[in-house]
Order: structure tokens, then sequence, then C-alpha cells
């Protein structure tokens, strides 16, 4: 009896051992959570590298965009117009009449005309440079209302070459565009004064001039009255009058 209970319990024991027990053939999943751990980080890594790479490539792109904005050239040049007016000015400058800008000229005008009055002569020759020096004042003065009447025509072009310069300068897209508008201010600035010394020049070529003809003609003055006064007195002659006997 004893013995059929024992060989109960056993069977009972190896029943229970084959249920637990699974087929040597069974897979387990194992989960590591350091394993996991690590290979998350390099992934991250990765992803990290590669965003970094994307805006490494982001910036050389707007660097490269930059690059060709700084190095694109003005759409617009206000140098003929500038040109002209100098053009202008210079040919208004090259009709002075008689007494030129020029040193030679000018040397040989004030040794013949501007001088002292000669001792001797006569009156139709003093009267011929008196005539001459007037001249030369009038057309001297003429010349600088010209000048000055170019210069003036020149205020409307010169303001409409600022405005589209200044225009420009402000909706410049790169440094190069700001620069090139920038220096064509500078260059309307110099025509600008270029102008401003002819109309200097030629008005003070009239007024010297005319300063000249005052001292001659005073100089000529005081020798025709020197001439004058050492003429021997009155004599006395016969005067027909009338064509009568």
């Amino acid at each position: 009896m004893i013995k059929l209970r024992h060989l109960a319990a056993v069977s009972t024991v190896a029943l229970t051992l084959a249920i637990a027990v699974p087929p040597a053939s069974a897979q387990w999943i194992v989960y590591d959570p350091t394993n996991f751990s690590q290979n998350v980080l390099t992934a991250a890594r990765e992803l990290q590298q590669i965003n970094n790479q994307i805006q490494m490539l982001t910036n050389q792109a707007t660097s490269l965009v930059n690059q060709a904005r700084n190095l694109a050239n003005l759409p617009m040049s206000t140098l003929t117009q500038l040109q002209s007016s100098i053009a202008q000015t210079q040919s208004l400058l090259s009709q002075a009449q008689n007494v030129a800008f020029n040193v030679q000229q000018i040397q040989t005008a004030y040794s013949s005309t501007y001088g002292a009055a000669p001792t001797s002569g006569s009156n139709a020759s003093l009267f011929a440079l008196a005539q001459t020096r007037w001249q030369n004042s009038v057309g001297a003065f003429e010349d600088s209302l010209k000048v000055q009447a170019g210069v003036v025509g020149n205020i409307g072009t010169n303001s409409s070459a600022m405005s589209s310069l200044v225009t420009a300068s402000q909706s410049a897209t790169g440094a190069l565009q700001a620069a090139q508008a920038g220096n064509q201010l500078l260059a309307l600035q110099s025509q600008q004064l270029s102008d401003l010394v002819a109309v200097l020049a030629a008005k003070g070529r009239a007024d010297a001039l005319q300063q000249a003809r005052d001292a001659a003609t005073e100089s000529q003055g005081q020798q025709q009255y020197k001439i004058f006064s050492t003429r021997s007195g009155y004599q006395p002659g016969n005067v027909t009058m009338f064509h009568g006997n």
C-alpha cells in the first residue's frame, strides 16, 4: 500500500516537471536595457551629425547667395550724364572771346593792350587800344553769363542723377552695388564742384579784365593829358566859313 502511494507521488512529480519544463526547441526573447540604451544614443548621435551637416550646407548656400549679391553690379550708371555736363561746361569755357583762359594769351594781351600807355602815338591808335579793351570786357561779361547759364542748366540733370543714385544706394542688394552708388555720388559732387569752379573762373576773368581796363584807361588819360599840356600855345589862323570869299 505504501509502495503504491510512493509510485503515485513519483508519477505526479514527473508529470509536473514535464509540464513545467518547455521543449528544448523553444526560443526565449531576452530584453537587455543597457544595450538598448546604447543603441538609442548611437542613433541620436548619428541623427545629430546629419542635422549638423544639413545646417552646414544651408550656411554655405546662404554664404554663396550673399557673395553673389555682394558681387552684383549696380544696374545703372550716371557717368554718361556727368561727362555730358562736364563737356558742355568745358565747351563754354573754350569759347572765351578775345582773351582766352590761356597763360600765354593773357601775357600777350597785357603786354600789348593793358600795359602802360605809349608816350608817343596818334590819338587814333590810343582810341583803337581803348576800343579793344572795351570789347574784351564786354566779351568777358558775355562769356561769364553763358557759363553761368550752362551751369544752371546742369542743375536739372544733376538733380535727376542724384535722386536715382540715392534710390539705388538705398535699395542696393550687396556691398558692391552700395559702393558703386557711393562712387557715382562722389563723381556727381566732383562735377558740381567743377561747374562752380568754372563759374568763378569766368566771373573772375570778367572782373579782372574790367579792372585792367579801368587801370589802362586811367594810365592812357594821364598820358593824353601830359601830351596835351606840353603842346605849344594857341596859334591864330585864317578861317573860311560857308565857303565864302
